[in-house]
């Protein structure tokens, strides 16, 4: 599923076989000779990989995310259980010779842009999270969320009935990215935390990093990153890059809500995905330091 908007938005291998010849006395001893294994996997190269990243890219497959596996040395195409078999077929047709580079894995749900969600945060018609508060060098302070929330959004509020003013969106980018940026007005509390953990720098996790999620529908869950640099098809044409995927859940609502580790690491932002916090399911988070360098602020 998306994480999506209460409200829509108007209109995220090589077989190699070793032959022995052997003269002279054939019949009178066997000459064991290593031969390769059917099982053999073909090793692709990273050209290869990226070109095949590239054909699932241009099958465009609502419903799918992908990223290389470098420990299997394939392209892992996650599915959501809107993708029929003959659009799996569609998506190894693309990738052509290559096909065999393909590992499908299937996830119960749909995904979907995560609006609804840290602390809630009300734009005119949908409800997001907050991410992580940050300022720039001059001090001026601002808070990150995820794109799609604040994509067609002006002014935000904190609360339902949208009466208090805490800010309004200065930069958004999505889809593509899926980060966006509010700089603060009045006189709202902005602490440097996310669920009274104090975040003190913002890096990339590695794949098995475990991870803490928050979000204003379905509140605190961990997990652990499966891949990172991700794509992933919301369908009309949201598309998503350079995602980071866990196995955290997450509800409508969630989107925009920090990713983080215990430590008071920043990772990333809710972006996306599918199942729900009772059954689970794949999550995708846009890296936060990608959006810290585009606005030139930091995490304090």
């Amino acid at each position: 599923m998306r994480i999506k908007r209460t409200t829509p938005r108007s209109g995220f291998s090589r077989r190699t076989r070793l032959i022995a010849v052997s003269t002279g006395l054939v019949a009178a001893a066997a000459i064991a000779v290593p031969s390769a294994n059917a099982d053999t996997p073909t090793t692709f190269s990273s050209a290869q990989l990226k070109s095949v990243s590239g054909s699932v890219l241009k099958a465009d497959v609502p419903g799918t995310a992908w990223a290389v596996d470098s420990k299997t040395n394939r392209v892992v195409v996650t599915v959501d259980s809107t993708v029929s078999q003959a659009e799996i077929a569609k998506i190894k047709k693309q990738a052509g010779a290559n096909a065999e580079a393909i590992t499908i894995k299937h996830t119960p749900g749909k995904f979907n842009k995560l609006i609804q969600g840290g602390d809630a945060i009300y734009a005119s018609s949908w409800r997001c999270s907050l991410g992580f508060n940050v300022q720039n060098s001059s001090g001026t302070q601002y808070f990150l969320t995820a794109g799609h929330c604040t994509d067609g959004a002006g002014t935000w509020y904190s609360n339902s009935g949208r009466t208090t003013v805490i800010g309004s969106t200065t930069g958004s980018s999505f889809p593509g990215n899926d980060y966006g940026i509010v700089r603060y007005s009045g006189s709202v509390s902005r602490p440097g935390t996310a669920n009274g953990v104090d975040i003190t720098r913002a890096a990339t996790p590695s794949v098995g990093t475990t991870v803490i999620r928050d979000g204003s529908t379905t509140g605190t869950h961990s997990g652990r990153v499966t891949a990172l640099n991700a794509t992933v098809n919301y369908g009309g044409g949201d598309i998503v890059s350079g995602l980071i995927q866990t196995t955290v859940c997450a509800e409508p609502g969630d989107s925009g809500g920090p990713l983080y580790g215990s430590n008071g690491t920043a990772y990333g932002l809710t972006s996306g995905g599918s199942g729900n916090c009772t059954s689970g399911g794949t999550t995708f988070f846009q890296p936060v330091t990608e959006a810290l360098s585009a606005y030139g602020v930091s995490v304090y």
